[in-house]
């Protein structure tokens, strides 16, 4: 039997390595032995995400503390990791994305000569310092890891163009489809209520945290949501605020107090897939949202120089504009007036089975 840890810290690992889990757990337990191992890179975020999926880690680093840089992550994994492979003995280690959690986690697997598995391996942006430091931390995780589970073809290219070897590829879909049709089959996403009684019809959901963002180029799509909401007062503008003092002093200094802006606490993941699945369509900087939006057929205008999910914006399901807060603006009037029509009839990033076909994979 194969004794498989898997290891997540923050709520978008967890939203993606659930599905593995569960599905591990149900169909796969003759064959593999899986635990657990929460770094909590986010703490009160991650236990959140454990409960959504009624998940318990058979082991805890409880990293968290306020004001943490990625050195003490990185200091704090290295230091209490190679504890938890001695009381496993784990023939593999799973990582999945590009955070400072999986990229140290696999660094500390190779020191102890354990085989890593990398789920949604290839994303490249080919610039190093945008998104930073995921860009950096997933082309280091290539070169290491045994098993590369790539979500599309062109992932799969990306790591053949760096020399890594072919039989070290496997395309298997995205685990965020897994997670997202797990979701709807169990939950109401029609309840707009529970989120904030101020909602109202037509919205267009915002998201912006990005690490390179905060700054000027926060600031910069901040004043377009300011100028997009007076010129359209009867959209309304939803924007939960990530948990980041730095990000939220930026968001409140330029948008509080505009009646059609509402700005909101982050919210759990069935209600954000809420607002996703009943916006007119989304303003962000994340790289999930994009993999997200097209299962339920949104158009995403996303506020970054560079992103790794070329697959949107082939599809014309999504736009790349910068954040330049002149294009912005148009981004968002141009979608208000012709509202694009997502027309796919599935997902680009995968068809939902990626966690099965990933576990047989690694159960061979």
């Amino acid at each position: 039997m194969k004794k498989i840890l898997v290891i997540g810290g923050t709520r978008p690992e967890i939203i993606k390595l659930a599905p593995l889990i569960l599905f591990a757990k149900e169909k796969f337990k003759n064959k593999i032995e899986i635990k657990f191992c929460c770094t909590q890179q986010h703490f009160s975020l991650a236990n959140s995400m454990l409960l959504l999926f009624n998940l318990r880690s058979e082991f805890s680093l409880k990293l968290m503390k306020s004001n943490q840089t990625l050195d003490y992550i990185s200091q704090k994994i290295f230091e209490k990791l190679p504890t938890i492979f001695e009381k496993f003995l784990p023939n593999i280690v799973i990582v999945q994305g590009d955070t400072t959690t999986a990229m140290i986690t696999s660094l500390c697997a190779f020191h102890n000569k354990i085989p890593v598995a990398h789920v949604e391996s290839g994303l490249r942006s080919f610039d190093l310092f945008s998104p930073f430091p995921e860009e950096a931390n997933r082309k280091i995780i290539s070169s290491i890891a045994t098993y590369n589970f790539t979500p599309t073809e062109i992932s799969r290219q990306n790591l053949l163009d760096e020399n890594i070897s072919e039989n070290k590829i496997f395309i298997t879909g995205n685990t965020i489809i897994d997670s997202i049709n797990l979701i709807r089959r169990k939950n109401n996403l029609d309840n707009l209520i529970s989120i904030s009684n101020k909602i109202r019809k037509p919205f267009i959901l915002i998201t912006s945290h990005r690490r390179e963002s905060i700054g000027i180029d926060l600031k910069n799509i901040c004043e377009a949501i300011k100028i997009s909401a007076k010129k359209n007062p009867r959209y309304q503008f939803i924007f939960p605020i990530h948990l980041n003092p730095k990000v939220r002093k930026i968001v409140f200094a330029i948008l509080k107090n505009l009646e059609n802006v509402l700005l909101i606490e982050p919210l759990d993941y069935i209600k954000f897939l809420t607002l996703i699945k009943h916006c007119e369509f989304i303003v962000t900087d994340s790289g999930g949202i994009q993999e997200e939006a097209p299962s339920f057929k949104k158009y995403c205008i996303v506020v970054r120089n560079h992103t790794e999910r070329i697959e949107s914006l082939k599809a014309k399901i999504s736009e790349l504009v910068g954040t330049n807060t002149e294009n912005i603006c148009k981004a968002i009037e141009r979608q208000i007036k012709n509202k694009s029509q997502i027309k796919i009839s599935k997902n680009p990033y995968g068809d939902g089975m990626a966690s099965e076909k990933i576990l047989k994979i690694l159960s061979k």
